[in-house]
């Protein structure tokens, strides 16, 4: 079956969805994403999800291109078009086509909407989450506004292209201080000696995510210890365990860094908990 693809207004077939050469997506990334997961052909978090792209459009000045209640109907649409019952579905939102200028269109146009969904096997993200990944760390590069789900994303690219090259599945931004931000498509956890979790604040610095927002009421379920803290790479070669979060990752451990085996190198029951508990907490509207 041939994938479908929304493109402003129209389900085309994907290997025909365009947009013109113009869009300000292409030539500035002047716009907006989301990723929401699919789990038996029903949006996961949806409502937070929208919350969150609708702070991403107002944080740079983009309108919504239309009510949250019928975008929805694109998106349910577009998994369905594509008969997706478990993976995952892509918004994009940019500023629109208009003539190559560093000034917003004026007068404005209307804004881009891309959406995309495709099928994943669950069973080899637990496949991964059971044997744990690599990761190292890189410096941080990127602007201050990552708290904006932006589609400019070169830096984490790079990153991930180095974690690649290297042998490892996932790369840590640190930033000047040496302290851990978060991963190039994902949140950054450890678990401390002492058994706390500990996570960056998500009020500048990061990205607010969907999932880290959810394991953060899964850990209050579980009674775990939580600490909202910058933390150093020291601190987590030293730590009990070590994850990342993400709507595509859920809690996925992560057992090198940079080389170095955390804990016992295997996932920690912290990591394999958070992950067995998420879908019992996440909105899943049905």
């Amino acid at each position: 079956m041939s994938r479908i693809a929304y493109v402003n207004g129209l389900y085309v077939p994907h290997a025909d969805a365009f947009v013109h050469v113009e869009d300000r997506g292409y030539q500035f990334a002047d716009g907006v994403y989301e990723v929401c997961e699919v789990r038996g052909g029903y949006m996961v978090d949806e409502r937070r999800h929208m919350e969150r792209l609708a702070r991403s459009l107002d944080a740079i000045h983009i309108a919504m291109p239309m009510p949250l209640a019928a975008l929805g109907v694109v998106l349910r649409e577009t998994i369905r078009r594509n008969r997706v019952r478990d993976g995952f579905v892509y918004l994009q939102i940019t500023r629109g086509v208009a003539r190559r200028d560093h000034y917003f269109p004026d007068p404005e146009v209307p804004p881009s909407i891309v959406v995309t969904a495709r099928a994943v096997d669950p069973a080899k993200g637990e496949t991964t989450a059971g044997q744990g990944i690599a990761i190292i760390t890189v410096p941080d590069n990127r602007w201050e506004r990552v708290d904006i789900k932006t589609t400019g994303l070169l830096p984490n690219v790079l990153a991930k292209e180095a974690a690649k090259q290297a042998g490892a599945r996932e790369a840590w931004f640190v930033d000047a201080a040496g302290h851990v931000t978060e991963g190039g498509s994902t949140n950054a956890w450890i678990v401390t000696g002492e058994g706390r979790l500990v996570t960056r604040p998500a009020e500048s610095g990061i990205l607010r995510g969907i999932t880290r927002t959810v394991m953060l009421e899964v850990a209050e379920q579980l009674q775990l210890r939580v600490e909202e803290r910058p933390f150093t790479v020291a601190e987590a070669l030293a730590a009990r365990e070590a994850f990342v979060t993400s709507a595509t990752n859920f809690a996925t451990p992560v057992v090198r860094i940079d080389g170095h085996s955390i804990g016992d190198g295997t996932p920690g029951p912290v990591a394999r908990a958070l992950r067995a508990n998420y879908h019992r907490t996440a909105e899943i509207a049905r």
